[in-house]
């Protein structure tokens, strides 16, 4: 299957979308999770501790990436309905480890994960400006490497 996501395009066999200790997640991680639960062929996985989401098919890709999307974008034009003085925003972080071998900590063939930070700029005009990074670490996506 073909993973673009925002430009880094990248062949994997699946991906899978984790909701960690969800009894601890904020509102903005249930709402990011709850818009994948709408997405076409997927399977989702209960266990005690974490909720996991596979998905195998491009199309599926697609749609999940464009729900997330939409839940981040009404989360940051929640700051301007308010008349609040906040600007918020959002980005990927990627991130992989691997050894010479192309396995990671685990024994596993490599993955790419992708966690969200949001961020949050307060302040007006005359006012020192106050800034704020929330890493999401209740949700991560898992970008499988091939299993050869």
């Amino acid at each position: 299957m073909r993973v673009d996501l925002f430009g880094l395009v990248m062949e994997a066999p699946s991906v899978t979308f984790y909701l960690w200790s969800p009894w601890r997640c904020s509102a903005i991680e249930h709402k990011l999770f709850d818009a994948l639960k709408t997405v076409a062929n997927v399977s989702i996985e209960a266990a005690p501790d974490e909720v996991r989401m596979h998905i195998t098919e491009n199309k599926s890709w697609r749609s999940a990436l464009q729900n997330l999307s939409r839940v981040l974008k009404g989360w940051q034009e929640e700051a301007t309905d308010g008349g609040k003085d906040e600007r918020r925003s959002w980005r990927w972080l990627l991130e992989a480890d691997t050894d010479a071998s192309g396995y990671d900590m685990q024994g596993e063939k490599t993955s790419i994960w992708a966690y969200l930070r949001l961020s949050i700029d307060r302040g007006g005009p005359g006012e020192a400006e106050k800034g704020e990074d929330i890493d999401l670490n209740g949700f991560g996506v898992q970008v499988w490497g091939n299993k050869e």
